[in-house]
């Protein structure tokens, strides 16, 4: 039985302690896909205020990397500390007991280096924070923010975590993704070149797409030089595009069987010391439209594992 690396397996033999990740959530980030730098509306299966009174009512302030100000700083600084503390303290009761700084919503290097600087090394002065990750897309890195998180990851554990879903460029306008494979190619190359550690994500089940072309995409993340991977199904949820093509019959979910057999065999493509951050998701809320699998994380988890099992894996 070969036991996968997964992402609390590295952490635990790196820092000789149970590491977790505190997701962080900033007011005034967005994507260039959403503010119409590259597209409008964001990617088809992300929540738009097209579709959402209450986001299309919004005013509010958004930063973008040619901001001459950021009247909102104070607030995202404060924001980091009463997210990372209370969540901490959630996870110390359950035995953690160092953390990494997880700039998870919308992208988390979109906006002026000057901010990000401030942001970054806020969250690392937290309580047992040993590091960042930093989701991001590929057409919002730039060369003097890679040379920065550099200087970071001399002292600390500097992720960034980009958003693949996909290398075929069929799929990526399909979903409105706003760029194409060769920019992700580039930046992912561009971050492994300087030694930073680099985390793919994947979609399994996007518009189109079949289980050769699912594989095809773990492929190339190994190909590139990822350290770790994300895989996770696509569910569709309220007030997205998606969410229309679904409920006029032009999309269908992937099925629980379907998601589960491809992931066993994209496990099969990953180097051993390849690191697994996620093997699945899922929204057990009422935003949820379909597939209803993905309404319980547990139940999905449970069958992964058996599944792996019988190819002769432990996650």
């Amino acid at each position: 039985m070969q036991e996968l690396r997964t992402f609390g397996r590295y952490l635990r033999a790196k820092f000789k302690r149970r590491v977790k990740k505190i997701p962080l959530g900033l007011e005034g980030f967005t994507c260039p896909n959403i503010d119409g730098t590259v597209a409008r509306g964001g990617c088809t299966f992300c929540e738009n205020e097209s579709f959402s009174p209450n986001l299309a009512r919004s005013k509010r302030f958004f930063l973008n990397p040619q901001s001459k100000e950021n009247p909102l700083l104070q607030r995202q600084l404060l924001q980091i500390t009463t997210q990372y503390r209370k969540t901490m303290a959630h996870y110390q009761q359950l035995g953690y007991q160092a953390f990494l700084a997880y700039f998870q919503a919308f992208t988390n290097t979109y906006a002026p280096l000057s901010t990000l600087q401030r942001l970054y090394e806020h969250a690392l002065a937290q309580p047992n924070c040993v590091g960042l990750s930093i989701g991001t897309r590929s057409d919002s890195v730039t060369e003097e923010l890679l040379d920065y998180l550099v200087e970071l990851d001399r002292e600390w554990e500097v992720w960034i975590e980009y958003g693949i879903q996909s290398v075929f460029d069929e799929t990526l306008q399909r979903i409105n993704r706003g760029h194409d494979v060769a920019s992700v190619k580039e930046w992912i190359e561009k971050t492994k070149e300087r030694g930073l550690r680099v985390c793919g994500h994947l979609i399994f089940g996007l518009p189109g797409e079949t289980r050769e072309m699912m594989l095809a995409s773990v492929a190339k993340a190994v190909e590139w030089g990822c350290d770790a991977i994300k895989i996770h199904p696509l569910y569709v949820v309220k007030n997205t595009a998606l969410a229309i093509d679904y409920q006029k019959g032009r999309f269908t979910p992937i099925s629980q069987e379907e998601y589960i057999q491809t992931l066993v065999e994209a496990i099969k493509l990953l180097p051993p010391q390849m690191i697994i951050q996620r093997v699945t998701a899922g929204i057990g809320d009422e935003s949820l439209l379909a597939p209803a699998w993905c309404a319980n994380k547990n139940s999905q988890l449970k069958a992964i594992r058996q599944a792996l099992k019988g190819a002769g894996y432990l996650y």
